[in-house]
Protein backbone atom coordinates (compact mmCIF):
# COMPACT_ATOMS: atom_id res chain seq x y z
CA UNK A 1 0.00 0.00 0.00
CA UNK A 2 1.89 2.86 -1.27
CA UNK A 3 1.49 6.49 0.64
CA UNK A 4 -0.43 8.69 -2.05
CA UNK A 5 -0.05 12.26 -2.67
CA UNK A 6 -3.57 12.46 -2.87
CA UNK A 7 -7.08 11.07 -2.40
CA UNK A 8 -7.68 8.59 -5.18
CA UNK A 9 -10.88 8.81 -6.75
CA UNK A 10 -13.81 7.55 -5.56
CA UNK A 11 -14.73 3.78 -5.53
CA UNK A 12 -18.41 4.53 -4.76
CA UNK A 13 -18.05 4.32 -1.11
CA UNK A 14 -18.57 6.85 1.40
CA UNK A 15 -15.60 8.31 2.83
CA UNK A 16 -13.37 8.09 6.65
CA UNK A 17 -10.42 10.03 6.95
CA UNK A 18 -8.44 9.65 9.91
CA UNK A 19 -5.67 11.98 11.20
CA UNK A 20 -2.64 10.44 12.69
CA UNK A 21 0.53 12.04 11.60
CA UNK A 22 3.24 11.35 13.52
CA UNK A 23 5.69 8.18 14.15
CA UNK A 24 5.55 4.33 14.04
CA UNK A 25 4.91 3.74 18.05
CA UNK A 26 2.58 7.01 17.64
CA UNK A 27 0.36 5.29 15.07
CA UNK A 28 0.48 1.47 16.59
CA UNK A 29 -0.92 2.79 20.01
CA UNK A 30 -4.04 4.09 17.65
CA UNK A 31 -4.51 0.72 16.95
CA UNK A 32 -7.69 0.23 18.98
CA UNK A 33 -9.23 2.90 18.00
CA UNK A 34 -8.93 2.19 14.40
CA UNK A 35 -10.39 -1.48 14.85
CA UNK A 36 -13.17 0.39 16.86
CA UNK A 37 -13.59 2.52 13.35
CA UNK A 38 -13.70 0.02 11.18
CA UNK A 39 -16.27 -2.31 12.99
CA UNK A 40 -18.26 1.31 13.17
CA UNK A 41 -18.61 1.90 9.27
CA UNK A 42 -18.05 -1.35 7.53
CA UNK A 43 -19.38 0.63 4.54
CA UNK A 44 -16.56 3.07 4.19
CA UNK A 45 -13.37 3.83 2.56
CA UNK A 46 -10.83 4.41 5.18
CA UNK A 47 -8.15 6.61 4.85
CA UNK A 48 -5.79 7.04 7.21
CA UNK A 49 -3.23 10.49 6.62
CA UNK A 50 -0.30 10.04 8.20
CA UNK A 51 3.56 9.84 7.58
CA UNK A 52 4.96 8.49 4.16
CA UNK A 53 7.83 6.44 5.64
CA UNK A 54 5.28 4.26 7.42
CA UNK A 55 3.73 2.81 4.60
CA UNK A 56 5.14 -0.66 5.33
CA UNK A 57 3.38 -0.60 8.85
CA UNK A 58 0.24 1.16 7.37
CA UNK A 59 -0.50 -2.40 5.18
CA UNK A 60 -0.57 -4.32 8.29
CA UNK A 61 -3.42 -1.93 9.97
CA UNK A 62 -6.66 -2.96 10.40
CA UNK A 63 -9.20 -1.74 7.85
CA UNK A 64 -7.17 1.37 6.30
CA UNK A 65 -8.15 1.10 2.49
CA UNK A 66 -5.69 4.19 1.32
CA UNK A 67 -2.57 5.61 3.14
CA UNK A 68 -2.79 9.55 2.42
CA UNK A 69 0.80 10.93 2.62
CA UNK A 70 0.69 13.86 5.49
CA UNK A 71 3.72 14.71 6.42
CA UNK A 72 3.56 17.06 9.84
CA UNK A 73 0.92 19.78 10.20
CA UNK A 74 1.74 22.40 8.14
CA UNK A 75 -0.48 22.17 5.42
CA UNK A 76 -4.21 20.87 4.61
CA UNK A 77 -5.30 17.68 3.16
CA UNK A 78 -5.24 17.40 -0.79
CA UNK A 79 -9.08 16.37 -0.49
CA UNK A 80 -11.73 18.64 -2.06
CA UNK A 81 -13.50 20.23 1.21
CA UNK A 82 -17.46 18.76 1.62
CA UNK A 83 -16.26 14.86 0.30
CA UNK A 84 -16.10 13.24 3.53
CA UNK A 85 -18.47 12.02 5.72
CA UNK A 86 -16.44 11.40 7.97
CA UNK A 87 -13.50 13.06 9.74
CA UNK A 88 -11.62 11.66 12.85
CA UNK A 89 -8.53 13.66 14.93
CA UNK A 90 -6.95 10.73 16.29
CA UNK A 91 -3.48 13.23 16.05
CA UNK A 92 -4.51 15.53 19.70
CA UNK A 93 -6.22 18.71 20.29
CA UNK A 94 -4.12 21.21 18.96
CA UNK A 95 -4.93 24.31 16.99
CA UNK A 96 -3.21 22.82 13.61
CA UNK A 97 -4.55 19.66 13.55
CA UNK A 98 -8.17 20.72 14.32
CA UNK A 99 -7.56 22.94 11.25
CA UNK A 100 -6.83 20.35 9.08
CA UNK A 101 -9.82 18.40 9.82
CA UNK A 102 -12.24 21.66 10.21
CA UNK A 103 -10.88 22.29 5.99
CA UNK A 104 -12.59 18.65 4.85
CA UNK A 105 -16.19 20.44 6.01
CA UNK A 106 -17.21 16.52 6.71
CA UNK A 107 -20.52 16.16 7.49
CA UNK A 108 -19.70 14.08 10.68
CA UNK A 109 -16.28 15.07 12.73
CA UNK A 110 -15.12 13.41 16.10
CA UNK A 111 -12.38 15.19 17.45
CA UNK A 112 -11.54 16.22 21.09
CA UNK A 113 -13.81 19.45 22.20
CA UNK A 114 -11.86 23.05 22.35
CA UNK A 115 -11.83 24.98 25.45
CA UNK A 116 -14.82 26.26 25.99
CA UNK A 117 -16.78 24.48 23.49
CA UNK A 118 -18.95 22.01 24.12
CA UNK A 119 -18.05 18.15 23.57
CA UNK A 120 -15.41 16.04 24.82
CA UNK A 121 -12.46 17.72 26.61
CA UNK A 122 -8.85 16.67 26.72
CA UNK A 123 -7.56 14.83 29.71
CA UNK A 124 -3.78 15.20 30.13
CA UNK A 125 -2.13 12.21 32.08
CA UNK A 126 -3.89 9.10 30.82
CA UNK A 127 -2.82 6.46 28.81
CA UNK A 128 -3.02 6.75 24.84
CA UNK A 129 -4.57 3.91 23.80
CA UNK A 130 -7.79 4.67 26.32
CA UNK A 131 -7.62 8.14 24.96
CA UNK A 132 -9.15 7.36 21.80
CA UNK A 133 -10.69 4.62 22.85
CA UNK A 134 -12.40 7.19 25.39
CA UNK A 135 -12.94 9.65 22.00
CA UNK A 136 -14.66 7.25 20.11
CA UNK A 137 -16.78 5.80 22.53
CA UNK A 138 -18.21 9.48 22.91
CA UNK A 139 -19.31 9.15 19.50
CA UNK A 140 -21.53 6.06 20.32
CA UNK A 141 -18.54 4.02 18.99
CA UNK A 142 -17.71 0.86 21.55
CA UNK A 143 -13.70 -0.51 21.74
CA UNK A 144 -11.19 -1.90 23.68
CA UNK A 145 -8.50 -0.33 24.01
CA UNK A 146 -6.31 -3.48 24.53
CA UNK A 147 -7.40 -4.50 21.23
CA UNK A 148 -3.45 -3.93 19.74
CA UNK A 149 -3.31 -6.24 16.97
CA UNK A 150 -2.16 -6.22 13.54
CA UNK A 151 -1.38 -8.00 10.73
CA UNK A 152 1.88 -10.51 10.25
CA UNK A 153 3.64 -9.63 7.34
CA UNK A 154 3.21 -11.76 4.21
CA UNK A 155 6.83 -12.96 4.55
CA UNK A 156 9.57 -15.47 6.29
CA UNK A 157 11.51 -13.32 8.32
CA UNK A 158 15.12 -13.27 9.26
CA UNK A 159 15.58 -15.11 11.84
CA UNK A 160 13.01 -16.50 14.35
CA UNK A 161 12.74 -17.48 18.00
CA UNK A 162 14.95 -14.92 18.92
CA UNK A 163 15.99 -12.92 21.42
CA UNK A 164 15.64 -9.07 20.21
CA UNK A 165 17.97 -6.61 21.75
CA UNK A 166 16.39 -3.37 19.82
CA UNK A 167 19.36 -0.34 20.63
CA UNK A 168 17.35 2.06 18.69
CA UNK A 169 15.40 5.33 19.91
CA UNK A 170 14.89 8.76 18.07
CA UNK A 171 16.18 10.59 20.96
CA UNK A 172 19.04 10.01 23.30
CA UNK A 173 16.34 10.83 26.10
CA UNK A 174 15.77 6.77 25.51
CA UNK A 175 19.41 5.45 24.66
CA UNK A 176 20.10 3.28 27.64
CA UNK A 177 23.93 2.56 27.27
CA UNK A 178 25.53 0.27 24.93
CA UNK A 179 27.54 -1.33 27.93
CA UNK A 180 24.31 -2.44 29.45
CA UNK A 181 23.03 -3.53 26.06
CA UNK A 182 25.92 -5.58 25.26
CA UNK A 183 26.11 -7.19 28.98
CA UNK A 184 22.37 -8.23 28.58
CA UNK A 185 22.74 -9.59 25.10
CA UNK A 186 25.97 -12.13 26.11
CA UNK A 187 23.62 -13.05 29.04
CA UNK A 188 21.14 -14.24 26.57
CA UNK A 189 23.10 -15.64 24.04
CA UNK A 190 24.77 -17.87 27.29
CA UNK A 191 21.63 -19.20 27.74
CA UNK A 192 21.64 -20.84 24.54
CA UNK A 193 19.39 -18.15 22.42
CA UNK A 194 19.92 -16.84 19.16
CA UNK A 195 20.76 -13.27 19.59
CA UNK A 196 20.23 -10.20 17.19
CA UNK A 197 20.72 -6.53 17.87
CA UNK A 198 17.88 -4.32 15.76
CA UNK A 199 17.91 -0.76 15.18
CA UNK A 200 17.10 2.08 12.55
CA UNK A 201 19.86 2.93 9.66
CA UNK A 202 21.08 5.77 11.75
CA UNK A 203 21.43 3.11 14.69
CA UNK A 204 23.90 0.93 13.15
CA UNK A 205 27.20 2.22 15.12
CA UNK A 206 25.63 1.35 18.18
CA UNK A 207 24.47 -2.24 17.42
CA UNK A 208 27.59 -3.12 15.92
CA UNK A 209 29.22 -1.65 19.36
CA UNK A 210 26.54 -3.70 21.12
CA UNK A 211 27.32 -6.69 19.23
CA UNK A 212 30.99 -6.54 19.67
CA UNK A 213 30.79 -6.13 22.98
CA UNK A 214 28.07 -9.06 23.50
CA UNK A 215 30.94 -11.16 21.25
CA UNK A 216 28.47 -11.44 19.06
CA UNK A 217 28.77 -12.46 14.75
CA UNK A 218 28.49 -9.23 12.81
CA UNK A 219 25.71 -11.45 11.02
CA UNK A 220 23.34 -10.57 14.54
CA UNK A 221 23.65 -6.46 13.30
CA UNK A 222 20.04 -6.03 11.51
CA UNK A 223 19.92 -2.97 12.15
CA UNK A 224 19.96 -0.40 9.52
CA UNK A 225 19.44 -3.96 7.35
CA UNK A 226 15.55 -4.66 7.46
CA UNK A 227 12.65 -2.33 6.02
CA UNK A 228 9.72 -1.44 8.08
CA UNK A 229 7.89 -5.43 7.27
CA UNK A 230 11.15 -7.15 7.51
CA UNK A 231 11.58 -5.80 10.87
CA UNK A 232 8.01 -6.59 11.78
CA UNK A 233 8.41 -10.14 10.68
CA UNK A 234 11.49 -10.88 13.56
CA UNK A 235 9.07 -8.97 15.90
CA UNK A 236 6.37 -11.10 15.19
CA UNK A 237 8.42 -13.87 15.11
CA UNK A 238 10.76 -13.21 18.27
CA UNK A 239 11.15 -15.16 21.82
CA UNK A 240 11.33 -12.16 23.16
CA UNK A 241 12.33 -8.88 22.59
CA UNK A 242 14.19 -6.46 24.93
CA UNK A 243 14.03 -2.25 23.62
CA UNK A 244 13.32 0.89 25.36
CA UNK A 245 10.41 2.51 24.87
CA UNK A 246 10.07 3.17 21.13
CA UNK A 247 7.98 1.32 18.22
CA UNK A 248 9.89 -2.11 18.55
CA UNK A 249 7.71 -2.52 21.76
CA UNK A 250 4.83 -1.29 20.06
CA UNK A 251 4.95 -4.14 17.77
CA UNK A 252 6.14 -6.69 20.42
CA UNK A 253 2.25 -5.47 22.10
CA UNK A 254 0.60 -6.18 18.71
CA UNK A 255 2.00 -9.46 17.82
CA UNK A 256 1.64 -10.49 21.70
CA UNK A 257 5.34 -11.02 22.31
CA UNK A 258 7.31 -11.14 25.46
CA UNK A 259 9.17 -8.36 26.09
CA UNK A 260 11.10 -6.27 28.29
CA UNK A 261 10.58 -2.40 27.97
CA UNK A 262 12.71 0.02 29.67
CA UNK A 263 11.08 3.67 30.14
CA UNK A 264 13.07 6.88 30.66
CA UNK A 265 11.57 10.30 29.83
CA UNK A 266 7.62 9.13 29.53
CA UNK A 267 5.69 7.59 31.43
CA UNK A 268 4.50 3.94 31.06
CA UNK A 269 1.09 5.22 32.38
CA UNK A 270 0.60 6.38 29.36
CA UNK A 271 2.41 4.80 26.95
CA UNK A 272 3.08 1.43 28.34
CA UNK A 273 2.39 -2.18 26.91
CA UNK A 274 -1.28 -3.78 27.65
CA UNK A 275 -1.06 -5.00 31.03
CA UNK A 276 -3.09 -8.29 29.94
CA UNK A 277 -0.55 -8.73 27.48
CA UNK A 278 2.97 -10.57 28.38
CA UNK A 279 5.12 -7.45 29.08
CA UNK A 280 7.63 -6.07 31.89
CA UNK A 281 8.22 -2.56 32.27
CA UNK A 282 11.02 -1.61 33.95
CA UNK A 283 11.69 2.65 35.25
CA UNK A 284 12.33 4.41 38.04
CA UNK A 285 9.78 7.33 38.12
CA UNK A 286 11.18 8.95 41.13
CA UNK A 287 13.89 10.14 39.08
CA UNK A 288 12.50 11.37 35.85
CA UNK A 289 13.08 13.86 34.47
CA UNK A 290 10.64 13.72 31.35
CA UNK A 291 12.44 15.79 28.72
CA UNK A 292 11.52 13.45 25.81
CA UNK A 293 13.91 15.72 23.58
CA UNK A 294 17.31 15.88 25.47
CA UNK A 295 19.96 14.10 24.35
CA UNK A 296 21.34 12.40 27.49
CA UNK A 297 19.65 9.09 28.75
CA UNK A 298 17.07 10.25 30.99
CA UNK A 299 17.58 9.01 35.13
CA UNK A 300 14.89 6.81 35.29
CA UNK A 301 16.04 5.18 32.24
CA UNK A 302 19.71 4.93 33.70
CA UNK A 303 17.98 3.18 36.83
CA UNK A 304 17.61 0.69 35.07
CA UNK A 305 20.37 -2.32 35.93
CA UNK A 306 21.43 -5.42 33.88
CA UNK A 307 20.11 -7.65 36.44
CA UNK A 308 16.87 -6.02 36.10
CA UNK A 309 16.55 -6.48 32.29
CA UNK A 310 17.97 -9.95 32.80
CA UNK A 311 15.46 -11.09 35.72
CA UNK A 312 12.79 -9.49 33.72
CA UNK A 313 13.60 -11.51 30.71
CA UNK A 314 13.61 -14.78 32.39
CA UNK A 315 10.18 -13.45 34.59
CA UNK A 316 8.26 -12.87 31.31
CA UNK A 317 9.53 -16.32 29.12
CA UNK A 318 8.34 -18.24 32.02
CA UNK A 319 5.19 -16.28 32.18
CA UNK A 320 4.54 -17.46 28.19
CA UNK A 321 5.90 -21.22 28.43
CA UNK A 322 3.53 -21.78 31.25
Amino acid sequence: MPALPALPPSDGRPELVVLRAIKLGDILIAVPALHALRRAYPEHRMTLATTAWLAPIVELLPGVDVHLAQQGLDHDMPIEPGTVDVAVNLHGSGGESRAIIAHLEARHTIKHAAHGEDGLPWLDGMHERERWIRLVRAFGIEGDPDEVDIRVPDLEPAVRDAAVVHVGAFYGARHWPVERFAAVARALAAQGLDVVVTGGADDVDRATAVAEGAGLAPAAVLAGRLDLQEFAAVIAAAHVVVTVDTGAAHLASAYHVASVVLFGPAPPEEWGPPASGPHVVLTDASVRRGDVFATEPDPALLAVTVDDVLEAVAEVTARVAS
